[in-house]
């Protein structure tokens, strides 16, 4: 599937050329003639400073000739784009509120609340992360995302919020972005030319009554009223269901659990194991009835990390008709830990379990060009309590490698392209970008919204 991607030395200045190629832009002679869609492209003709660093960067790992960058480029544009776990742009905190806040003694859970909603809602009010967040969708060509609505958890209060904000935020952004609740609203975004959040909670809701497991069970479809179409099992430690990924027991999947799938099997929400522990992974895919996922990992096989699957593993997903989705995280993806190290990635799922079974879940998300002039007019906390997380190992959430800035998110069209160069079709690609992840959706989709 892979192709010799070597290609001629050039001067970083001739290069980087390639990147900003437009007639708009003052003393740069346009690499593509007008009438290249290339050219045209809002990746390449944003002057955001995020977008065009991490724009560069992906251009200099890939280094495309024109002719590749314009067949990516064009067939991105044309694909159902569909992140298979990811985040909305994320806006700047608000310095006056964060401060204010601070100055009244809030607590650390009060900070943490008001920093997730006005980094998930500002763009609903303020017309500067407004703008950020429709040219970062745009750059991206991302036509849907399964948007992690949920903190990590169980509770269902807490996994509540981060629902709340993603439905505030579609309700006040029509015409740009919609709630996405059936496949055929994400195929109806696409046509719209618009934009969609289809909704994964990082839980499954239990409210820790235990009268019986029907009743501890009956918030599964509570939620998937709500519009969440997508749980996690566990969320890197163990919980009821079975073990994390960061337990070192590797226990596996409980009664509970296997009561748990099948529940979320019956009600129609897809049943996703990318923080669970191997054992876990693998007894979930056993046990499910319909098609699951690993929405945002990496293969063992490259890199031996707590959040990668091995290949038993994988395999076991697949054999359900579901599939895994390789992430963005350096960290995770080891090797280069740049877009290249992302494609190699696919390129063993690809070989080794078919190309049916191989999306992309991102687990980034673009942070607002303001965000750091925003980050250091807010004071330090006095007092700040150490999170749950810390007692995940090293390297759990990630961390800065290099070439870090390849794998900004709205270089989405730059896996594109980096795919093209690959060797790979264009059905193939297509199926990589969405209509795996879609097609998984349609098999997941409840009996009662099968009238589309």
């Amino acid at each position: 599937m892979t192709t010799d991607r070597r290609t001629p030395s050039c001067s970083r200045r001739k290069f980087l050329s390639l990147a900003v190629a437009s007639a708009a832009v003052a003393g740069v002679r346009p690499l593509f003639a007008a009438q290249n869609s290339a050219a045209r492209d809002p990746l390449l003709l944003s002057q955001n400073p995020v977008i065009v660093r991490a724009r560069e960067s992906g251009l200099e790992v890939l280094k495309p000739t024109p002719a590749e960058l314009e067949a990516g480029l064009t067939l991105h544009r044309q694909s159902l784009v569909f992140d298979a776990y990811g985040f909305a742009p994320r806006a700047a905190l608000d310095a006056p509120r964060m401060t204010a806040a601070i100055e009244a003694g809030a607590s650390d859970v009060e900070m943490q609340d008001l920093r997730e909603d006005l980094s998930m809602t500002q763009a609903t009010v303020d017309p500067a992360e407004h703008a950020e967040f429709v040219e970062a969708m745009q750059c991206s060509g991302v036509t849907a995302i399964f948007q992690n609505a949920g903190e990590e958890g169980q509770d269902p209060l807490r996994l509540m919020k981060r629902l709340a904000r993603f439905t505030y935020l579609t309700d006040r952004m029509r015409g740009v972005l919609m709630r996405a609740t059936v496949p055929a609203d994400i195929e109806t975004a696409q046509r719209a030319g618009q934009h969609c959040l289809y909704l994964t909670g990082n839980g499954v809701p239990l409210p820790a009554t235990w009268i019986s497991v029907e009743e501890e069970l009956g918030y599964v479809r509570l939620f998937y009223q709500l519009g969440v179409r997508m749980m996690h099992v566990t969320y890197n430690r163990r919980n009821l269901l079975g073990d994390g990924c960061a337990e070192t027991a590797n226990g596996g999947l409980s009664d509970f659990g296997r009561a748990a799938i099948a529940e979320m099997n019956r009600v129609g929400v897809i049943v996703d194991v990318a923080h669970s522990g191997w054992k876990t992974s693998l007894e979930a895919a056993q046990t499910s009835q319909k098609p699951m996922v690993a929405s945002h990992t990496v293969c063992a096989g490259l890199r031996d990390h707590i959040r990668a699957k091995p290949d038993e593993v994988i395999k076991a997903i697949c054999d359900t008709g579901g599939l895994i989705g390789i992430c963005w995280i350096p960290t995770f993806l080891g090797g280069s830990g740049d877009i290249a190290a992302l494609l190699d990635h696919i390129d063993y799922a690809v070989k080794r379990f078919g190309v049916d079974h191989v999306a992309i879940g991102t687990d980034v998300a673009h942070s607002s060009q303001h965000a750091g002039k925003a980050n250091q007019a807010i004071p330090k906390q006095p007092h700040y309590r150490r999170r749950y997380e810390a007692l995940w190992p090293d390297g759990a959430l990630g961390g800065h490698w290099p070439r870090s800035a390849s794998l900004g998110w709205t270089n989405w069209p730059l896996v594109t392209v980096g795919l093209v160069q690959r060797g790979y079709k264009e059905e193939e690609i297509r199926k990589i970008l969405g209509q795996n992840m879609l097609r998984v959706c349609r098999a997941q989709t409840n009996a009662e919204l099968t009238n589309e």
